[in-house]
């Protein structure tokens, strides 16, 4: 689906993210700049964080959502706007809408989780729950811009947009100005286009490296094809970079100005939040983490200084359990076991003691007695354990080993 007309066609300029800058003082944060020290040794340069999770409302896209809503004529104002989104881009819509008194209807998907719903109504829009998913919430919002003349607000198919995302590039190179590479999550790619328009036409030589996950990453196929492709079913834990296909302007701006798009699995995704929980101190979206999750993967591809954009932070906390319990299992912190003892009283405990010895913490037990391969006087033990990591892992292997267990797993 196209969401392009002539006017939202037009190329996006290094003037527009300077009126853009001009038109956020005051309302969108100078996000911090923050160094990690465990990244520089991986990358063999300093690396750095752009902390756009502590942006208002958590994330960059309040820039973009004011910088549009702003532009909008007096009677567009006077109609309302009307978005869709999962999360960011409908607090983003809401606060924008706020601070400039238009009134703002967002529509979210059923399943979106409470504390981003709860967000954007205290924000000041009017939500509406629709679909399953969000190109079924989209499709309503656009039937309810048609219906009452709300503007529609894209997310990221629009100039205006891309040019109030472009306002981090221009802050990178204030408070970076040796920057070498900048990295970036690519959704539908309104960030990364904002970020090359401003930075490329300043420093050409800065090189921008966007990054996708692997099971919603349509760039690729659409830069080989020289135009937008969908990708059908696209799949992540990152919600904010799942995106089925690029939009029309971000599109040819990514193509003409993004110098590279990788990939990265859900396991290194993981593996970057919880960096980002434990080294940085952050709470980070797994989209917000995905170029910190590029630079754990193949740390020597890029060059040094490196700036990592981390884009947001609203992570629901049902979700950064599951990604954090699946991060340290990518890491090798977590070992599930199985194995066969003696069902007699007191063979638990003497199993235990070992686990004891060689510092694992047991996080679940559980017993099968009934399974007909297991003998008369067998039972079979499932064991969840907390570890510090591969190396541990083998020592708890060892040991039960070595204590004449059968380990089954």
């Amino acid at each position: 689906m196209s969401y392009g007309t002539a006017d939202s066609l037009r190329s996006v300029t290094l003037d527009d993210v300077r009126g853009a800058q001009k038109m956020l003082s005051g309302v969108a944060r100078v996000t911090a700049m923050e160094g990690s020290r465990h990244l520089s040794q991986l990358v063999g340069a300093p690396v750095h964080f752009k902390c756009e999770n502590l942006q208002r409302t958590g994330s960059f896209k309040l820039r973009g959502a004011y910088v549009r809503i702003a532009g909008l004529l007096p009677e567009e104002r006077a109609a309302g706007v009307v978005a869709a989104s999962a999360g960011n881009h409908a607090q983003g819509v809401a606060l924008a809408s706020s601070l400039l008194g238009v009134r703002s209807t967002v529509f979210m998907p059923k399943g979106a989780p409470l504390p981003k719903i709860s967000a954007t109504r205290e924000y000041g829009a009017e939500v509406r729950l629709h679909g399953q998913v969000v190109d079924e919430t989209l499709a309503a919002a656009q039937e309810y811009a048609s219906e009452t003349g709300a503007v529609f607000i894209h997310p990221f198919d629009h100039p205006d947009v891309i040019a109030g995302q472009g306002t981090v590039g221009l802050e990178i190179l204030e408070q970076c100005p040796e920057v070498r590479t900048i990295v970036v999550g690519i959704g539908g790619g309104g960030l990364a286009a904002g970020i090359a328009v401003a930075v490329k036409e300043l420093r050409p030589d800065v090189r921008i490296v966007g990054v996708q996950a692997e099971g919603a990453a349509a760039y690729p196929p659409s830069l080989a094809a020289g135009r937008p492709v969908a990708v059908e079913n696209p799949a992540t834990m990152a919600d904010g970079i799942r995106v089925g296909r690029p939009g029309d302007v971000p599109f040819g701006i990514v193509g003409d100005l993004v110098d590279e798009v990788r990939t990265v699995t859900e396991d290194e995704l993981s593996t970057a939040l919880l960096l980002c929980l434990e080294r940085a101190k952050l709470v980070v979206e797994p989209a917000g983490a995905s170029p910190v999750a590029a630079l754990l993967s193949e740390p020597g591809a890029f060059e040094g200084p490196v700036v990592a954009v981390l884009s947001g932070g609203n992570v629901d906390p049902v979700l950064m359990q599951r990604v954090l319990r699946h991060g340290m299992a990518a890491q090798g912190r977590y070992l599930a076991v199985r194995l066969r003892l003696t069902d007699r009283p007191g063979a638990l405990a003497t199993l235990l003691g070992v686990l004891s010895v060689v510092d694992a913490n047991v996080l679940d037990v559980s017993h099968v007695r009934t399974d007909p391969r297991l003998g008369l006087t067998e039972a079979e033990v499932e064991l969840h354990l907390e570890t510090k990591g591969p190396a541990h892992c083998a020592e708890v292997g060892q040991a039960l080993r070595e204590a004449g267990y059968l380990v089954i797993d």
